[in-house]
């Protein structure tokens, strides 16, 4: 028996235990991959305040390393199924079942990916799915990117800042994305778009080379060399598992309400999983916070505060 089972060890789920350890709870965090989640993969980490420069697998390393040291308990394992019984919660997992008084649901996300191949190899080695992330690196380059909707016109935008020349492309004939930023790329000079082009191949052997469209109106192929491409084509929620136990909106993120509850008492989601519109590592560090505060609260009553209705 756990005081709180948190399903995900990326940073949402680690500091979330960072904070419930310091009030002293017993805490079980499962993860299905590797602790470190997504963040784990950058290079370099650059907006942790106090923190100049770290490469993400240290910056998970360190984190947990601290909350273990704190009496954290791990197991790699994925879980199955999640189950709310008299006010106790059953989490099972591939090998076993758990119990606990509360559950953090911190399982995050994963980017869409174009799905072709060579994709996974090239991650970190040219392709990126984060502008805010990695677009430092290709400072004064000229830079590609792939994607229609609020997010890619976001990092085109911030990616305009630092490089010669960023080259849009999309899939149809139109952005799908706010008036306001469709409006600021129209007049930003060094921002050129493409529409109509379907990525058809990564070129290169080791590491990123080049990309392959195919014009989606004349079927022509179009080769551009390049030693980067930033994929902004949405994220996807791991969530089917949970969508009998609390609401979620249309595309499966969690709803939650300020306090990170879920529409089921001593659940709480936090992190990218969860509603919202920043997905960056200090909201994960407040998502934590604020959850591992009202946990307690949670705890010490059994009952959950008030819920704000959820709206979806």
């Amino acid at each position: 028996m756990f005081d709180v089972i948190i399903v995900g060890g990326g940073p949402a789920g680690m500091s979330a235990a960072l904070n419930l350890l310091r009030m002293g709870h017993s805490v079980l965090i499962l993860e299905k991959e590797n602790f470190g989640g997504q963040i784990a993969n950058s290079p370099r980490v650059e907006n942790i305040p106090g923190i100049k420069d770290i490469s993400g697998l240290e910056f998970s390393h360190n984190l947990f390393e601290q909350i273990l040291d704190l009496g954290a308990k791990f197991e790699l394992e994925e879980v199955k199924r999640v189950l709310k019984i008299d006010n106790l919660f059953e989490v099972t997992t591939q090998y076993r079942a758990y119990k606990s008084r509360a559950v953090i649901l911190a399982n995050g996300v994963k980017h869409r990916k174009m799905n072709l191949p060579n994709e996974d190899e090239f991650v970190g080695k040219g392709i990126s799915f984060c502008a805010v992330c990695d677009g430092a690196f290709f400072k004064d380059e000229d830079t590609y990117l792939i994607g229609d909707a609020n997010t890619a016109l976001q990092y085109a935008l911030m990616l305009s800042k630092t490089s010669t020349n960023v080259y849009v492309f999309t899939l149809f004939e139109r952005f799908f994305a706010d008036q306001i930023l469709i409006e600021r790329l129209r007049v930003t000079p060094n921002i050129h778009v493409t529409h109509n082009m379907n990525l058809i191949a990564y070129l290169g052997k080791d590491e990123l080379a080049g990309l392959r469209f195919e014009n989606t109106k004349d079927l022509t192929i179009h080769d551009y060399p390049t030693n980067n491409v930033f994929v902004a084509i949405g994220q996807v929620p791991q969530n089917d598992l949970f969508k009998a136990l609390v609401k979620t909106d249309e595309h499966g993120f969690i709803i939650t309400n300020e306090n990170m509850e879920t529409s089921l008492g001593g659940l709480f989601a936090i992190g990218d999983t969860r509603k919202k519109d920043v997905f960056q590592l200090a909201s994960a560090f407040g998502d934590a916070s604020v959850a591992a505060f009202f946990v307690d609260k949670y705890l010490h009553t059994n009952i959950s505060s008030p819920v704000i209705p959820l709206v979806e």
